[in-house]
């Protein structure tokens, strides 16, 4: 199976996204979902099923395909997540309904608003009395504001990075990052080969939020200098789909042109970001790592010792 897989690296490069859960990792394919997590028992258990595409044209295309590939992974993103929590020994979970998924999410969508747009824009609002030049200058008002949001993100990776349980996800976000690079390397998917790869990818997640985050310094600048801060407040929010479609297609060329020197250089503080979400992960990570993204790249079912399907 492994052969068959490296065959058709060699021939096109589909294109892959992932992410780390409890004791796993979940991985994309363009029309298939695969999530695999190890057990207390060392057994991997695996869930494959299929991924529901809009055909529309106008979902196809650059900047719109950004705004519904962000819901779609956020959504993705906590039922993979409560897919885990069942299998990796978490025996009082039990499967979130859709009404309790839809709760975290405002929840998630809601503390997020908080801490990353209200209360940057609330300092920087405050400083203005401070700094006269913040006030005359909406330019100056929006790179304090982005620089706060930014202060902000970091604070908050590098406190929960901490945590003895993220520390375990974030070495499966570079085991998920390694198996993606070998996969888009052509090489055949195994420990060995995984293991040699970086595990800062350009086309990471976090480099998407820090990508988010200086797209918004410059759109927000469209929102007139003298708006109440009631309309700066809710323009952000309103704005967030269209800096969202702009960041992904950021992403996208940045994993593209990666080999660029010009792009390298610019998407290098994404990469050191990932210093702090990423861990190097062991081999029986990979392993995890790797029965995914087989799983998410081909129709047959895997058929592997130690690896159960539900």
């Amino acid at each position: 199976m492994s052969e068959s897989v490296n065959k058709a690296n060699n021939k096109a490069c589909l294109n892959i996204g992932g992410q780390a859960i409890i004791e796993g990792v979940m991985m994309r394919a363009p029309g298939q979902l695969a999530m695999a997590v190890r057990q207390q028992n060392g057994v991997i258990v695996v869930r494959k099923e299929p991924i529901k595409i809009d055909h529309s044209s106008l979902f196809k295309k650059p900047f719109f395909r950004g705004m519904v590939g962000l819901y779609d992974s956020l959504v993705l993103g906590i039922k993979a997540l409560n897919f885990s929590a069942q299998h990796a020994g978490l025996d009082d979970e039990k499967p979130l309904s859709k009404r309790e998924t839809v709760l975290s999410l405002v929840i998630g969508l809601g503390v997020g608003i908080l801490l990353f747009l209200f209360l940057p824009l609330w300092l920087t609002n405050l400083m203005k009395a401070v700094f006269p030049l913040i006030e005359e200058s909406f330019l100056v008002f929006n790179l304090v504001d982005g620089l706060i949001r930014v202060v902000f993100f970091v604070a908050y990776i590098a406190i929960i990075s901490r945590m003895k349980d993220i520390q375990r996800v974030f070495q499966y976000h570079g085991a998920e990052h390694k198996s993606i690079f070998a996969y888009e390397e052509g090489l055949e998917l195994t420990v060995e080969n995984a293991r040699k790869m970086s595990r800062f990818h350009p086309r990471c997640g976090t480099s998407f939020l820090l990508i988010v985050m200086i797209v918004a310094i410059f759109v927000f600048s469209l929102i007139p200098k003298d708006s109440a801060f009631v309309i700066k407040f809710g323009s952000r929010i309103v704005f967030l789909p269209v800096i969202a479609g702009i960041s992904y297609e950021v992403l996208k060329l940045s994993g593209r042109l990666r080999r660029n020197p010009i792009v390298a250089f610019l998407m290098a503080p994404g990469l050191w970001l990932q210093r702090l979400t990423t861990r190097e992960p062991d081999d029986s990570q990979l392993e995890v790592a790797l029965v995914s993204i087989k799983t998410a790249l081909v129709e047959e079912q895997l058929q592997m010792d130690g690896v159960d399907y539900v």
